[in-house]
């Protein structure tokens, strides 16, 4: 059983009312109401509303839900695929737009859209990620988004063009990690080698590796890569 399909046959029971009553009333029927309760279906927004409504509650609360109980409940892939369409073409294809579905909006405490931004920092897409005591990432989660890598400067290091590095915000150099930098050519990635008197190697690898040494005061951080998202 779902976390929320159990809510929603407890506020049933609590109430008093059999699944036929809740049924008729919402337009379904009762074995398709049990599956939900069960677990095993996955209602439209509007049908979740009507279930909502003839019970005389609300948006089930966030605060008790895990990443499996929503799993279970809401198909997050179509929900937010990884790069935005044209709002008519998403809702076309799926048939309805379950982007605004009440049950992500429930769990905003525990998940958030994350942007996806280009390399003239452009947002172009969004992620899904788990909240955790407000933050993704141990970072605010508001402040956390992915950058598509713009070329493969990177490959030698696993990242490659179109690849997606989730960025938390940082503006301190940290030995052996990747960096996302703010630079005359625009934003770029670079692996970060800490050297004697306040300089800084950074090292990009694509058919050969290249490094630069720049002194600390030069370097312009705008955050640290904790995550590769590739397609294979």
């Amino acid at each position: 059983m779902s976390r929320l399909g159990d809510l929603i046959k407890q506020e049933r029971l609590r109430r008093g009312l059999r699944p036929k009553e809740i049924a008729r009333i919402c337009g379904v029927s009762e074995k398709f109401l049990l599956e939900i309760e069960a677990g095993t279906r996955i209602p439209r927004d509007d049908q979740a509303q009507r279930i909502l409504k003839a019970m005389g509650s609300e948006a089930p609360a966030q605060s008790g839900f895990t990443l499996d109980d929503i799993a279970a409940t809401v198909d997050l892939q179509s929900a937010l695929p990884r790069v935005k369409e044209p709002k008519k073409e998403k809702e076309k294809e799926s048939g309805k737009g379950v982007a605004g579905s009440i049950w992500l909006d429930a769990l905003s405490d525990v998940l958030q859209h994350v942007p996806v931004y280009n390399a003239v920092m452009h947002e172009v897409g969004s992620r899904l990620l788990p909240v955790r005591d407000g933050k993704v990432e141990g970072a605010p989660k508001d402040k956390v988004f992915y950058f598509m890598a713009p070329d493969n400067a990177m490959r030698g290091f696993r990242v490659h063009r179109g690849d997606l590095v989730l960025v938390v915000p940082s503006k301190t150099a940290e030995e052996g990690a990747m960096m996302l930098l703010d630079t005359p050519q625009g934003k770029e990635l670079r692996l970060i080698k800490l050297l004697p008197r306040y300089q800084v190697m950074l090292q990009r690898y694509d058919s050969a590796f290249e490094s630069e040494i720049v002194n600390m005061s030069d370097l312009h951080i705008t955050g640290r890569c904790v995550r590769l998202e590739a397609e294979l």
